[in-house]
């Protein structure tokens, strides 16, 4: 995915809200929704949302799926904000 649907996936409060939950660590479906009040099938939305992005990765274990941050997406979002930001000093470095 791209840096577009990057940025789509990140701008619903949902969605980063998800985000914050994972940050600790790896989650269930059940455990994300039960933080919202929310319908089962909307958590699922939004973490399909979130997975298409590829911020977030699933393992299968057993009868459980478990969601955690992919942080490497992360770090090419902020290496594209610093560089969008551009040197204020107008010198190279």
């Amino acid at each position: 995915m791209g840096m577009s649907e990057t940025l789509k996936a990140i701008s619903d409060p949902v969605r980063r809200e998800i985000l914050e939950l994972l940050k600790d660590s790896r989650k269930t479906a059940g455990e994300i929704a039960s933080c919202f009040h929310l319908t089962g099938a909307t958590v699922s939305y939004h973490l399909s949302n979130l997975k298409k992005a590829n911020l977030i990765t699933e393992t299968k274990q057993k009868n459980f799926i478990f969601y955690e941050l992919n942080s490497s997406v992360f770090e090419d979002v902020l290496v594209w904000i610093y560089k969008l930001g551009g040197n204020k000093n107008g010198k190279e470095k």
